[in-house]
């Protein structure tokens, strides 16, 4: 399964500038575990973190879903390009 690419359908939609998303994976040292970086502007990033995390953790548990039924553990990161 692509995580990337289905982490991406879901953030692109909450996002104002849909071009600067990106999301990357990464390579982990524990086969069981998926990095993911999600990279967008500030203001997006601000977004999709949310007040106190909530939109964050959100995107998280529906991705967990995606990593459980291939029994894998997503850790997802969030960060802003500099400006």
């Amino acid at each position: 399964m692509d995580y990337a690419q289905a982490l991406k359908e879901i953030t692109k939609e909450l996002v104002s500038d849909q071009d600067k998303l990106e999301v990357r994976q990464m390579p982990s040292l524990d086969e069981g575990v998926v990095v993911l970086h999600v990279y967008a502007t500030h203001n997006d990033i601000s977004k999709l973190i949310g007040r106190k995390g909530m939109m964050a953790n959100s995107i998280r548990q529906l991705m967990s879903v995606c990593g459980r039924l291939n029994d894998k553990k997503l850790d997802i990161k969030f960060e802003s390009y500099g400006e």
